[in-house]
């Protein structure tokens, strides 16, 4: 673990109410040396496919041994149970709701790889009800978890943890499809679809000699958001190397009705 150990939130609890706070005072109460980073608490509400995607974003900018905290929960209190899921490289908390499911998928050829049920509860702090969980179960076990305790302590191995169902890009004739699984505070709409796995599947696959197709529009690739002063929609490569449907100092979401699910075609011309 680091001297000071980074632990990283990501809620849907917004800024307004003070409970994103008071996660952090509860972990610095019991380790005062741990380093909290937000990556965001703007989740849509119960939004757990969001979630999902917005931390698979994020996770991998960290140090080795990051501990990623994720709570958007519409369970809580309920029969699902709290996870500790170890890595080679990573920790990540939160509820079994499939919340790390792309996390997980890109994690488990790790030579360490454990889902853990937390069920240690000598670790939670005093519950007063069962609706605040991020408060009274994740953020201690972060916390003592940042301090050193060791993850076999928190409770037992489980193979049985919640994936939800994401969505695949796949290869049809002289095409890929995808589709839109985020969309920005910018209005851009993040599709699915990585533009280096298309060129492991099909090498001839150059910026030369394909189009992005999403409903009747048939878009060439940009370089960066400036280089096309148009505002008409337009994509790039972003720089988690996604194809991103934008319109220049505009939101391509809201001008052309872009939602979530959305499908875009990569095509060879």
């Amino acid at each position: 673990m680091l001297e000071r150990p980074i632990i990283t939130l990501t809620t849907d609890f917004g800024h307004r109410d003070p409970f994103v706070g008071i996660m952090k005072g509860v972990i610095l109460e019991i380790n005062p040396k741990a380093c909290i980073v937000d990556i965001s608490h703007e989740i849509a509400p119960h939004n757990i496919f969001e979630a999902a995607q917005v931390i698979n974003m994020a996770y991998k900018y960290f140090p080795s041994t990051t501990l990623h905290v994720v709570v958007v929960d519409p369970q809580v209190g309920g029969m699902r149970k709290p996870l500790l899921v170890v890595t080679d490289d990573y920790y990540f908390i939160g509820p079994d709701n499939g919340v790390f499911t792309a996390v997980l998928e890109n994690q488990h050829k790790s030579s360490i790889f454990k889902v853990i049920k937390i069920d240690s509860s000598h670790y939670y702090r005093s519950q007063k009800g069962s609706t605040f969980h991020g408060r009274d179960i994740f953020a201690p076990v972060a916390a003592w978890l940042s301090r050193g305790v060791e993850s076999f302590k928190f409770g037992e191995q489980i193979k049985d943890h919640v994936q939800i169902s994401l969505p695949k890009v796949e290869a049809v004739k002289d095409s890929f499809e995808g589709e839109v699984v985020h969309i920005d505070s910018f209005g851009n709409a993040i599709t699915n679809i990585i533009y280096e796995a298309l060129d492991e599947l099909s090498p001839e696959f150059t910026r030369k000699k394909f189009k992005v197709v999403y409903k009747d529009h048939k878009l060439d690739l940009a370089n960066y958001y400036a280089e096309t002063q148009d505002p008409e929609l337009s994509v790039l490569i972003n720089s988690s190397g996604l194809f991103e449907l934008f319109t220049y100092h505009g939101k391509a979401s809201e001008k052309y009705g872009i939602k979530i699910g959305d499908k875009v075609r990569i095509t060879v011309i």
